[in-house]
Order: structure tokens, then sequence, then C-alpha cells
């Protein structure tokens, strides 16, 4: 179905989330409650499956990172987890528990202090995460499934970076024992609360990765190893991106070929899902192609034929404000790969970008990723622009996709904008429309794994193309400037220059157009004039 609605932007709009840490930042903390129930195993004994739940026995039994330790004061008896976080961690305790499938648990714990975070990774559904920020004892519980192949989830407690010590006391899994015999640090998952710059050490994905074997989810197959190998695309070293709206919301409609020679990847927005889970289709909106005074399938296509003679990249966007494309099985995998494909045979797209606004499974997308890009082969385009949430924290599922992807990922450009306030990879917290916003949430991303020439900076082109979060030209040039060179950077200074940082994109071209082309000419020049 064509989006024609008059939206200033195709972004979703995430207004009722949790605010979190210092006042006025909407760092988050997802939780996964309120999951329906299902009973299972019958015959397994129920109870609470957490080896030495009230650290009696000290640490025995947990796996922890940072400063941890047991003593004094205690919610019971003499011992509680007493640990402190520092800038760079968080001061996680874990522990991998035998669980059975399609089964039903609660989760529980005492916690005090700043930020405590209590939750669970790899139960093969939606992970539980539950936080709170009390000087005494309170109790946190949640409740979750798990998957069909889920035998082991990983619980985890864990403070806030640079946040004041926390308690942890008589943490309870109750539900009916597995059979397997799970290590402490085999194969864990990850929490799901956010994380600005968690490392692999201390937050592992939310969701089962290719290689976590003790809960991925039915058989998948699992995705290349990822490399630090750049994949040959054709791009130069500083690239921009730019969104064509397939649909009129009030910005300058245009055909293909009027899209700004500036824009080194185009991405046509965006594709519809069909009535097969996984597949998807891609029609030329009617009411535009009218507007344009008449646009057919084969004036597309030449277009797209001339933006390639003309050295740029045209990618199909997954995704956006209405799509609801779900890939998280096999079946869905397959065909999700199937259906891109034809489309990219159809009309000549250089790959895909995913803008999936509504969840992603990290598994089977990237499975079906992978096969889209062994079908299609050399010069495979593969961009991402997930919301800032979505990258801000290694145990998200966005930032997994990433770094599952990340042998065949081309860039990432997370949209700075319509987030509020949050945390950068220091802990500290930055408001949107700043340089130091950017800069701050880019070596996020660069410090949890992805390399700097696959990351870029995602700005709205105008104010009227998003809710809030707007910056003019001038800004992203000096966000450019401060991550490749460490110069005009404002408070916030990386931690290292990145001279290989990929670039920029806007939503969109279209609204670029209506703000007299001010990313595209001055972003554009100055991103490909950086040596």
């Amino acid at each position: 179905m064509a989006r024609t609605l008059q939206q200033p932007s195709h972004r979703r709009r995430r207004t009722t989330v949790p605010t979190a840490l210092a006042a006025g930042a909407t760092a988050l903390a997802l939780a996964g409650t309120g999951m329906a129930l299902f009973a299972g195993g019958a015959s397994a004994a129920v109870g609470n499956l957490v080896a030495n739940s009230g650290f009696e026995s000290g640490l025995s039994g947990w796996t922890c990172v940072g400063t941890a330790q047991a003593g004094a004061p205690a919610h019971a008896g003499s011992s509680a987890l007493r640990a402190t976080p520092s800038a760079s961690d968080t001061a996680e305790c874990r522990q991998t528990v035998s669980v059975l499938p399609n089964s039903s648990y609660t989760l529980a714990g005492w916690v005090q202090g700043p930020y405590v975070y209590l939750g669970a990774g790899g139960t093969g559904g939606a992970d539980p995460s539950t936080w709170s920020s009390q000087t005494g004892w309170n109790q946190l519980s949640s409740t979750f499934t798990t998957g069909a192949s889920t035998t082991s989830v990983t619980v985890y407690v864990h403070g806030w970076y640079g946040q004041g010590g926390y308690g942890a006391d008589d943490i309870t899994l109750t539900g009916p024992g597995g059979t397997s015999s799970p290590s402490p640090t085999a194969s864990s998952s990850a929490p799901a609360s956010p994380s600005p710059s968690v490392s692999a050490s201390s937050s592992a994905p939310a969701s089962p990765s290719p290689s976590a074997s003790s809960s991925a989810p039915a058989s998948p197959s699992p995705s290349p190893t990822a490399t630090s190998t750049q994949p040959t695309t054709g791009l130069p070293k500083h690239a921009l991106t730019g969104y064509w709206q397939n649909f009129d919301n009030g910005a300058t409609v245009q055909k293909l070929r009027d899209v700004q020679s500036a824009y080194d990847i185009i991405a046509v927005s965006f594709a519809d899902a069909t009535g097969t889970a996984g597949g998807i289709s891609f029609t030329l909106d009617p009411a535009l192609a009218t507007k344009l005074g008449g646009y057919t399938d084969a004036d597309f296509k030449a277009d797209i034929a001339a933006k390639h003679a003309a050295g740029k990249k045209v990618v199909l966007s997954i995704g956006g404000q209405n799509g609801t494309i779900t890939v998280n099985n096999s079946t869905a995998a397959t065909n999700f790969a199937n259906s891109a494909y034809a489309l990219i045979q159809q009309y000549g797209f250089d790959g895909v970008d995913i803008d999936l606004e509504n969840g992603v499974d990290p598994v089977y997308l990237a499975q079906s990723l992978h096969t889209l890009q062994s079908k299609v082969g050399a010069g495979f385009i593969l961009t991402m622009a997930p919301e800032t949430i979505g990258m801000y924290s290694t145990s998200g599922n966005y930032f997994q996709l990433a770094l599952n992807t990340k042998d065949i990922l081309t860039v990432v450009n997370t949209q700075f904008y319509n987030s509020g306030g949050m945390n950068g990879c220091d802990g500290k917290v930055y408001t949107q429309g700043t340089v130091d916003f950017i800069t701050a949430q880019v070596c996020t991303h660069i410090q949890g794994g992805l390399r700097p020439d696959q990351v870029g900076i995602g700005v709205p082109a105008s104010t009227r193309a998003a809710g809030g979060g707007y910056v003019n030209s001038t800004v992203v040039n000096n966000a450019l400037d401060c991550l490749a060179t460490g110069t005009h950077c404002g408070s916030f200074v990386p931690p290292a220059k990145w001279p290989t940082i990929r670039g920029a994109m806007t939503w969109s071209t279209n609204w670029d157009a209506a703000n007299g082309n001010d990313f595209s000419t001055n972003v554009g020049a100055h991103a490909h004039a950086m040596p």
C-alpha cells in the first residue's frame, strides 16, 4: 500500500517510553513484561533455579565484570551482592540457568541503589528487564515464556555507568528446571537494558546471536563470522545517503532522476509487506506518479540505470513509519531473501536498507540478509537506519543485527533525532540537536564493535522532516570533523580519531529540496572533500 500519510517524516514517533538516568534524559530501560503464560514441564520440578541466589557463598555461581563482592548490608542473611559501576562498565553479574522450552518463569530479586537493572537474556522470546533507583531495598520482578528450543537463559543484574554502588540479594528464577548443564559464561545472552558503551565482556546479545547455541531459536543457519574486511562497494570513502520518498507528504516531489547529484546512496522508500510472512513487494505510488505528471515503472527503471551510470547506488528501503515486515523464523527469512532478490533483479537495486521500526530479529534477519548477499554477489549494498534507541546498547536487537551482519554491512546511519536527551559513550547525558549528541552516540557505535567506515550520521533535512533534533549543515560538518580529526568538537571529544567515518544521511532528498538543498550542497561538498 502506498504511503501517502500527511506526516512530517516516515519515522515512527516513540513518545511513551520511560525516562531514566539524569533529569531531562530519555535514556530508556526497555521492559519485557506482560507476556502470556503457558504451562510447561508438567513433570519437572518447579522452584528457584538460581544457584547461590542470596550470595551467602560469595560470588560462587556468578560471573561478574568490574568491582563486585559479597558482603553487608544484605536484604536477608549476612551477605548480598555489592557492586560498583565505573565509567566503562556497569558492574554486571550474570548466571546461566537451565530451563525447559515453552515454559513460564518468574524472575525476582531485591535491589538497592541508583539505577539497578534485573533481567534475563536468551529466553527465545521477549527478554524481560526491569529497573529501579531507590536507596532502600525494593523488589523487582518480571515474567517470561521460553521459546520452543530454549534450554537455558542468562539471569543478570547490573548498575549504570558512573553511578554509585548497588546491592542485589535473593535473586530467584521460579519455574520448571531444565535438564542441561549450562556453563555460567558460555553462550550467555545479554541484558536487554540500555548500556551506552558496553563491551563484549560486559553485555551480550539480548537476542541469541548465530553462535549462541544455548538459546538460539529453532535451528537457524549460522551467519558467517564477521570480519574486519570491508566489502567492495564502489562508494567514495565518505558517502552521502538520502531517502527518496515514494509518496507525497508535503515535501518537494521528485522523480528519482531529480535526486540531487551529491547523494552517493539513494534509499527508495519503501517496500511493502505482502500476505506472505517475510515477503516484500514494491509499487510506485499512483498518487505520486499523477502529481509528477506521469511516472511509470519504465521511467523509474531508466532513472535507476542513469544513477548507476553516474556512479550512484540505489537501494530499496524496508520498513519506515508504516512498515510491518517481520522476519523471525526460517520460512520468513527465506521469503524475505527471495522476494528482495526478485525486486533487485526487476528494478536494478544495488541492495537493501533496513529501516524497520517495529522490531527486528537479529538472528533470522541476519540469516536472510546473508542469503540475499550471496544471491546478489559482489557490490551488494546493505544500509540501516535504526532509531537512536535501537543502537543505544550492544544488547539491543538492532545493534545485534548490525554486528551479526558486520561482514556484509555497508553503513548504519542512525537517526539522531526524535530522541530527546541520551547518554553518550562517556555516560554523560547530551541533548539532541547538538554536535555533542551526534558524536557521543557515534562513539557508542564504534566502541560497540562497528568499524568507523560502517557508521554514519543520520539527521533530518529540515525542521519539517522530523519532530525534533534538526541541525543545520554546519553542525553536521562539525560533527564529521570532530569524529575524523578531533577538530570542531563541542564539550565531548571522542577518545580516538576515526578518519574513515563513513559520512552522513538525511531524511529525505525531498525535504532537502524543500529546504533549498542545504544538506546535499553543503554536507555533500564537505564530506566529499574530507581526506
